[in-house]
């Protein structure tokens, strides 16, 4: 069986934990940054590929398919769009980006701007993870990771609360 893809655009702090956390899952990781600064082996030793390149069109020339994996850490909204519009146009089976809620409701709106239809925006994971409640760059990139091989393999991410409680 062909492994799982991971495309990771991001410029953010959880991406080396996330990057080396994925290839022991068994993905095959490719990490998209457009500043050569970042995008180094040094910095994403487990990484199978690192490009330096704008996520829009490093995605745009992509193999995507049902076994894509695209992991959004870029947390700016002039990227995050043009980033998502071939993400989403893609059979990728999942698609997920950072930022809080009010980010992605506009975010949404502006992608309906370029024409993306209801259904293509109701595969859009934001806020990105499991919400497991860490901040940590290392927690970030588990909660991501969680999402993922709940994704993969055909997992609900919800939990109900436990009785007496509420989440």
């Amino acid at each position: 069986a062909r492994p799982p893809t991971s495309p990771c655009a991001a410029p953010r702090s959880a991406p080396p934990p996330l990057a080396r956390m994925a290839r022991e899952a068994g993905f095959r990781v490719t990490v998209i940054d457009p500043r050569a600064a970042f995008a180094t082996r040094e910095r994403f030793p487990s990484a199978d590929e690192v490009v330096v390149g704008w996520p829009d069109e490093a995605l745009g020339r992509a193999a995507l398919g049902p076994h894509s994996y695209i992991v959004m850490l870029l947390h700016d909204e002039k990227f995050d769009v043009p980033a998502l519009l071939p993400a989403l146009a893609s059979d990728a089976c999942y698609v997920g980006v950072l930022g809080s809620r009010r980010t992605h409701a506009r975010r949404l709106d502006q992608l309906r701007g370029h024409g993306v239809g209801e259904a293509a925006l109701a595969r859009l994971r934001a806020p990105i993870g499991l919400d497991l409640g860490g901040r940590e760059p290392a927690e970030i990139a588990i909660s991501i990771l969680a999402e993922m091989l709940a994704v993969r393999y055909g997992r609900t991410t919800g939990r109900p609360p436990p009785p007496g409680g509420d989440r």
